[in-house]
């Protein structure tokens, strides 16, 4: 049984295509296929049942899918084992982090990083918060980043840095004049929310409402582009991190006041539970948290 067999399943039953597959490996479907029939042949075991459309994968693929996943991983993580015995600072780094991390406060620690360790190739991967947690969980990212972060079962957190929230308005509004602005003063204000389902937004509802606020919910968007737009068009105001409209505000399009009392929005780390450590993520990490 050969590990690219092994890589050739898993491809087949996560595209439930056989073609698909193939063009993956590079190979025609047919002999996706054989390989496939091969594998049952030696296993004595009904892998795949196969439609006119589409395969399923039978309670016996089941149980090869998830042990040749492991056996993936494994070898997949042999490069990394090779590296750390020799304590050598190279590789890839595979990391998840949702958009407003990865776009706006990653970009310096990655420049630093690459240009130090000129062997190692940090990948980022530009995900919504549950998919971040998913993908370090199943060992597809060695490393996400995501806002209030949750220890979660399998998931180690660490501290990474926390953003400063501000209000963001139009240079029109009468709030781009204050220094500060109290929280209650929002109540009557048209505001621009993220999904409901965002951590970000659910923190700040959470928030409000423990201070007796209630913000007149206008506009949801998932994202803080977006969001952005919206507010610059004087469709109303918002909450975001200091550092995602830090050009907006530098270029007057946008203005950012303080709370007060000041709220903050904590970042963290999350890593895999008793995965190793390869040098380059233990560097990488440091890096990060500033030792």
């Amino acid at each position: 049984m050969h590990i690219e067999t092994l890589k050739i399943f898993c491809d087949v039953v996560e595209t439930a295509s056989f073609s698909k597959a193939g063009s993956l490996n590079s190979m025609t479907q047919s002999a996706v296929s054989q390989q496939i029939l091969s594998l049952e042949k030696k296993l004595g075991r009904t892998l795949l049942e196969r439609g006119r459309r589409q395969c399923c994968v039978t309670p016996e693929g089941t149980v090869l899918l998830d042990a040749a996943r492991e056996m993936l991983e494994i070898y997949d993580g042999l490069e990394e084992r090779f590296n750390e015995l020799a304590d050598v600072v190279a590789g890839e780094l595979q990391v998840a982090a949702v958009y407003s991390i990865g776009l706006h406060d990653l970009p310096p620690y990655l420049k630093a990083f690459q240009k130090k360790y000129e062997r190692v190739q940090v990948n980022v991967n530009y995900r919504r918060s549950a998919q971040v947690y998913a993908q370090v969980l199943s060992g597809e990212a060695i490393m996400g980043f995501v806002a209030y972060p949750i220890a979660r079962k399998g998931i180690h957190v660490e501290s990474f840095m926390d953003d400063e929230m501000v209000v963001i308005c139009p240079p029109s509004h009468p709030f781009a004049k204050s220094k500060k602005i109290a929280p209650v003063s929002l109540k009557k204000e048209r505001f621009i929310a993220f999904d409901p389902d965002l951590p970000t937004r659910q923190y700040l509802d959470r928030h409000f409402r423990e201070n007796g606020i209630l913000l007149g919910h206008t506009i949801e968007f998932d994202n803080i582009e977006t969001v952005k737009r919206a507010v610059e068009i004087e469709q109303g105001i918002s909450i975001l991190p200091l550092a995602t409209v830090r050009d907006e505000i530098k270029a007057k399009t946008l203005c950012g006041i303080p709370l007060d009392p000041p709220l903050r929005r904590p970042l963290g780390i999350l890593l895999k539970r008793n995965r190793p450590r390869t040098p380059a993520l233990r560097e990488f990490l440091a890096l990060l948290q500033g030792r």
